[in-house]
């Protein structure tokens, strides 16, 4: 039971981390059409960026909000070069992003090497109906209720986040009232570059972290994107703590060697579903 508990939580933990991956992945779709394989690299920055100024005596706090800001400005920067020209098709911004994550390889390797880094987390731990937690895992289920939670309220009830919905919906009616689609754009593209970084920052402690993680975080990232089908961020939420728990209790009861072929299944599972149901849609209208 006490080994289930502890499978259950720091499966959640790492859900929220893939949620936070995988709701800016939508964020930026939803908006831009475009779907962004550089995500992943949002993440790594902010945690790289975190690990070198806690490594240089800047106190917990501060550092991993400089990460989280930094992951936003090149979250901005990616959008600026994927989406910035006027009449770029999300096929070709796809690509884009595909050449900058790329890129970005050779960037982190000369500023912090090929070797994985980790920061230290929040020390200690509780225990839960005999089952001792991390209280990190609980600090990162906590942070992302409360970003999903601001989220809601973006959206709801603030201009931004209605201009964004209205860009999503009919972007040919946002510029007709005057929204510039291509900066609520490049805001995506921030926001979603703050989404990653947070992530990054948050794992760094549970998961050593290098210049090739991305791709890791982007397979799992884009798994729980596609159970909400790269539009809904509550779904996406629900499959990111789906494949949390289920890939820790994959490494749990069996071998971790199995996680990611877990994320890839579900994937490509999803992936078969929606095809099939997308066929029976059209098949019926016709």
């Amino acid at each position: 039971m006490s080994d289930f508990l502890v499978y259950l939580i720091t499966g959640l933990g790492t859900g929220c981390g893939i949620a936070l991956i995988g709701s800016g992945l939508v964020l930026i779709h939803r908006v831009t059409r475009v779907v962004n394989f550089a995500q992943g690299t949002f993440a790594v920055v902010g945690a790289l960026t975190a690990i070198s100024l806690l490594d240089a005596g800047l106190p917990h706090g501060l550092a991993e909000l400089l990460g989280v800001a930094v992951a936003a400005v090149v979250g901005l920067l990616f959008g600026m070069v994927a989406i910035g020209r006027r009449g770029t098709s999300p096929q070709a911004a796809l690509m884009v992003t595909l050449g900058l994550g790329i890129l970005a390889y050779a960037v982190e390797v000369m500023l912090w090497g090929d070797q994985g880094r980790s920061s230290e987390g929040l020390s200690g731990a509780v225990t839960v109906f005999g089952a001792r937690i991390q209280t990190h895992y609980l600090l990162i289920i906590g942070v992302t209720a409360a970003v999903f939670a601001a989220m809601a309220v973006l959206f709801g009830r603030t201009y931004a986040g209605k201009a964004l919905s209205a860009c999503s919906s009919n972007p040919y009616a946002a510029r007709v009232v005057g929204i510039s689609v291509t900066r609520m754009g490049l805001i995506a593209f921030a926001i979603g570059g703050a989404l990653g970084g947070l992530a990054g920052v948050l794992l760094a402690p549970m998961n050593s972290m290098a210049f090739d993680s991305d791709v890791a975080l982007i397979i799992n990232g884009f798994a729980a994107a596609v159970v909400g089908s790269m539009h809904h961020i509550g779904r996406t939420l629900a499959g990111a703590l789906f494949l949390g728990v289920a890939e820790a209790m994959v490494a749990g009861y069996g071998s971790a060697t199995y996680q990611t072929v877990v994320a890839l299944g579900l994937v490509l599972a999803l992936m078969i579903g929606q095809a099939a149901r997308t066929h029976s849609v059209v098949a019926e209208a016709g």
